[in-house]
């Protein structure tokens, strides 16, 4: 029998793993995932670097990037925090960079580090990992230990205690497995998606970004702030990812067809717009409004908002009439777009919804509905924004649960 089979091979399910290891001698511990490869997000995850975690130390600072569990986690970081993560990796010999907005990566630029580093630690601690081993049954036992099926098997496993690791439960088989297991689930749908537009403001301009935008849904709630990016299908970027998540329920209620707003100068009030307007016409009233942007706004991006304004190409700032000084101020202003659907960045998605909190015991990461079942990770109904923060959130719950279930 095993103390410990911990169902999904990515980033939570190995770090429970290798803290549960660390902390315990003699148990047995073993990890099982329904695909071919282990740690697959990992090995995508920030353009193939893995963004480990972020550069923030204070645990209610930490807390305020998380849409959903931001309370619940705000305790959590005082048990395991990025510190933890920094220091924890050290002594594993990997050593962690900081990039200007605090996100976290290997110094050597490649999550392969971080999968060479994981599947080491394993190897060493003697953990044996199964791919292509899908859970297709868990049953919980009168003595209070569970019996699981899996494919490739050739008989069922005994364990005194499961942890689900398996990352987004999205269309996963788990569902109906979990609901027998009196366990609640928040509604799954996506977070961290990019925007879908046609728009002649940005036809043909995919590539270009901007350092800071302010976008919000016109229908309501917090702007968001951060860089933009057109794409070949709309938009994207931190910007627009952090509104899809702090967002994620309304919009997928409204099937991702949705209006919303983009300030081009956040750092500039209308009044200050105005202003710089009226000193070009003063003192470069001869100067074509095209060739005049307005700095942080690329060239390219300013001449489509200028043309799009009906404002000519030879129209000088001296001539420029009211009515398309009006237009000028609302496209730099509050841009209207008219969001057509989302785009995933290839697999690096995050799901909104899950295993209900209000199940799980999170000092101890254990259900409430069944003792000896733990959960890590995004099977939880928690999601942060981009930048590291659902990776610290695995590693969180994960050495929380870790810590309990080396006491069992």
């Amino acid at each position: 029998m095993l103390d410990l089979a911990i169902i999904g091979g990515g980033a939570s399910g190995f770090f429970t793993a290798l803290q549960y290891a660390e902390m315990t001698r003699g148990k047995r511990v073993a990890l099982f995932e329904k695909g071919s490869h282990f740690l697959q997000k990992v090995r995508i995850s920030g353009g193939g670097r893995c963004n480990v975690t972020h550069a923030c130390f204070d645990p209610a600072e930490m807390s305020k990037n998380y849409p959903r569990g931001a309370q619940e986690l705000r305790a959590a970081f005082h048990r395991w925090q990025p510190a933890d993560t920094i220091g924890w990796f050290r002594s594993c010999g990997v050593e962690l960079k900081t990039e200007a907005d605090g996100r976290m990566f290997p110094v050597t630029d490649s999550s392969e580090t971080i999968i060479g580093c994981f599947l080491e630690k394993a190897r060493q601690a003697g953990i044996p990992l199964h791919q292509n081993h899908a859970l297709t049954a868990i049953t919980r036992e009168d003595d209070g230990g569970f019996t699981l099926g899996f494919e490739n098997t050739a008989g069922p496993v005994r364990a005194r205690a499961v942890c689900i690791a398996t990352g987004s439960l999205k269309g996963s088989s788990l569902l109906q497995h979990l609901l027998k297991l009196e366990q609640t689930l928040q509604p799954l749908v996506p977070s961290l998606f990019a925007f879908n537009v046609s728009d002649r403001r940005i036809s043909g301009l995919a590539g270009v970004s901007h350092p800071n935008v302010s976008v919000r849904c016109e229908t309501g709630g917090k702007p968001r702030s951060g860089p933009i990016l057109i794409t070949h299908r709309g938009f994207s970027g931190p910007a627009i990812l952090r509104l899809s998540a702090w967002e994620a329920r309304d919009l997928a209620a409204v099937n991702h067809h949705f209006p919303f707003l983009i300030d081009w100068l956040p750092e500039m009030g209308s009044s200050t717009v105005l202003e710089k307007f009226e000193e070009s016409r003063r003192t470069h009233g001869a100067k074509l409004v095209r060739n005049s942007p307005i700095p942080p706004i690329s060239r390219r991006l300013w001449e489509r908002i200028v043309s799009c304004c009906g404002i000519t190409d030879e129209t000088t700032w001296g001539q420029l009439p009211k009515a398309s000084v009006r237009n000028l101020l609302d496209a730099l202003k509050a841009a209207r777009f008219e969001a057509q659907g989302k785009t995933t960045n290839k697999d690096e998605f995050v799901t909104c919804g899950g295993i209900d909190r209000k199940t799980i015991d999170f000092r101890t990461m254990q259900s409430r509905n069944v003792p000896g079942l733990f959960f890590v990770g995004e099977c939880v109904d928690i999601d942060g924004i981009t930048g590291g923060f659902n990776f610290q959130a695995a590693w969180t719950t994960a050495h929380i649960a870790a810590t309990e279930l080396s006491k069992l």
